[in-house]
């Protein structure tokens, strides 16, 4: 019976939305972390009857039969989540629809909204890198701080300077790379906080242009933007359409077994 198979269909996509909802839920504390929801679409009809309206005769609609409901995406939503202040002057925020640009052990490209950065120290002096050791970049590079540094301070559009011990003046070190794409929702997620560039979101825009609105807050981590309320409706409604779905095999369970149970 079609009754089973399109209710199967149901019971397993449903299973990728709970699993979906509970990775939002789990990530509820992660720094920058961004929400997905699942859409799906309907899958194929079987046509059992032509719509005819030739002369003014015949029938209006046809009739047609899915077979069930399947995943079309699973879409991040990038709106900013609650600028939380710590009042550590490595903590950046980006209040906008910019992204962080780091470059990661194996050299790559990539970007995240997670501003909770460290200052380590290397052959070059103390630079900016995240949680993971990746070097965070600046418009000409690596965010090299240099040595014997006591202060750090960063603008609303990036621009970083430091003051060194014993010194009066902040000396300039160069402005952090923002970047902004036409379609985010596109990027690809890796772990550790991280997205990198796909064809579907489009190659990145560097730096702000005029009319952008974007700010860095030192001091402030972005919150994830995870609505637990809405997660748990969510999951409860998903649970129930689990279930009913369930009932529906169990119901064409009982009518094959009817079927199959006449007797003359």
């Amino acid at each position: 019976m079609k009754a089973m198979w399109s209710a199967a269909s149901g019971m397993k996509n449903l299973q990728l939305k709970i699993d979906t909802i509970s990775n939002n839920l789990a990530n509820v504390n992660t720094i920058g972390f961004k929400n997905q929801r699942v859409e799906f679409k309907d899958i194929m009809y079987e046509r059992l009857s032509e719509s005819d309206r030739l002369q003014e005769e015949g029938k209006p609609v046809p009739i047609e039969i899915g077979h069930g409901v399947m995943v079309s995406a699973t879409l991040r939503n990038f709106t900013t989540g609650n600028l939380q202040q710590t009042e550590n002057p490595t903590d950046l925020a980006i209040n906008g629809a910019h992204f962080f640009k780091v470059i990661d052990n194996n050299g790559n490209t990539r970007y995240t909204k997670d501003g909770s950065f460290k200052i380590a120290s290397t052959e070059e002096g103390a630079v900016l890198v995240t949680s993971d050791g990746y070097y965070v970049q600046a418009e000409d590079g690596n965010v090299v701080l240099g040595e014997n540094v006591s202060e750090f301070n960063v603008d609303a559009e990036g621009f970083v300077q430091v003051k060194r011990n014993g010194e009066e003046a902040y000396e300039e070190i160069g402005t952090l790379s923002l970047s902004k794409f036409v379609n985010p929702a596109g990027l690809e997620a890796v772990g550790k906080n991280l997205y990198k560039e796909t064809a579907a979101s489009g190659l990145a825009f560097e730096g702000l242009e005029e009319g952008d609105t974007t700010e860095i807050w030192q001091g402030f981590v972005e919150a994830s933007n995870v609505q637990i309320v809405d997660e748990m409706i969510n999951l409860i409604t998903a649970e129930r359409a689990y279930e009913i779905n369930s009932k529906s095999i169990q119901t064409a369970d009982r009518m094959l077994e009817i079927a199959n149970n006449l007797k003359r």
